[in-house]
């Protein structure tokens, strides 16, 4: 099946979406340079602009889960996108079997339109990345990321398995390396909303999952690898990557793993503990819950608006 024949159709919504009482933006639809359109939602700021935000989702999170943060950063004054990737939600085709969208293209086409769209409907304003799970990893993957000029990553890495939290590593390693492509060879994709485990998923966007290894620019073909390692090297925005301490996904080797291929930025990794919030719990999602609004989001805006680490006593490295 071709890209076009997998795109969703325009102004595709679903009934989620209609039923929600979830903060509201206004939507929006753009087309990545490969012709696949993509949709999602605009936050314009309700108070005057200090630059804009893009929010990259994690595999197979729907980009209505951080709607509520979205519509916080509004309020201090970002005009805000989300979106969701091609395959996912709102720009899900009307069947995903057959259909190959990968990880790749997910940066390379979805993340890069989401850029242009907000260079060209906020020009000359700043524009920054916030990034959950694989979504601070796609970044370096634009050929266009040398314009975000601040990154927020959360748990920001791309699944090799053995960076997994030793005492969950079995358990992971069997429910998406051997369990997830077994069913998506079987399917054609991945049913993990079926399975109540995440959204579906493109066969290509679960058979990276599975089966990447230590070096991400080994799942690009031999000549294109350079092209890749040069695009993360063109990223110098100042990237601060936030390790939760019981994240079993996002692990400090995880995200240390990500960080490296952003080799000319300046990278702060930060380590944080739930108890620091006052909770026993955080993990690898909940950070863009709401009950995160008046600790971990309010810290979030230090450094989107000025740069400013509020997590200075738990840097872990730097570079």
């Amino acid at each position: 099946m071709t890209d076009t024949e997998c795109e969703a159709p325009a102004g595709r919504e679903n009934e989620g979406d209609a039923r929600s009482s979830r903060p509201a933006g206004e939507p929006v639809s753009t087309a990545c340079r490969d012709g696949v359109v993509v949709h999602g939602h605009l936050w314009p700021a309700r108070t005057p602009a200090i630059g804009s935000v893009i929010i990259n989702p994690a595999t197979g999170v729907l980009a209505r889960y951080y709607h509520y943060y979205a519509d916080f950063l509004a309020g201090e004054g970002f005009d805000v996108l989300t979106y969701d990737y091609r395959g996912i939600g709102l720009s899900r085709p009307a069947s995903l079997k057959g259909c190959g969208y990968r990880w790749r293209e997910w940066g390379e086409q979805d993340f890069d339109a989401a850029l242009r769209f907000m260079d060209a409907v906020r020009p000359g304003q700043p524009l920054y990345a916030v990034g959950h799970s694989i979504g601070g990893y796609l970044p370096g993957l634009s050929p266009t990321a040398n314009r975000i000029d601040r990154m927020l990553t959360m748990g920001a890495q791309y699944a090799y398995w053995p960076d997994y939290a030793s005492g969950h590593r079995l358990r992971l390693f069997l429910k998406w390396h051997v369990v997830m492509p077994a069913l998506t060879a079987m399917f054609g994709y991945f049913p993990g909303k079926h399975l109540g485990w995440l959204e579906d998923l493109p066969a290509g966007v679960a058979n990276e999952w599975s089966f990447r290894g230590a070096r991400m620019e080994r799942t690009h073909p031999t000549a294109e690898r350079g092209d890749v390692l040069r695009r993360f090297g063109a990223v110098t925005a100042p990237i601060l990557a936030v390790t939760m301490s019981d994240d079993d996904i996002g692990t400090v080797a995880a995200i240390r793993r990500t960080l490296w291929y952003y080799r000319n930025a300046q990278v702060t990794q930060v380590l944080l503990k739930p108890e620091d919030y006052g909770l026993a719990a955080v993990g690898h999602f909940s950070l863009f819950h709401s009950r995160h609004r008046e600790g971990f989001w309010h810290d979030t805006v230090h450094w989107l608006r000025d740069g400013i680490n509020p997590w200075s006593g738990h840097v872990i490295a730097s570079s």
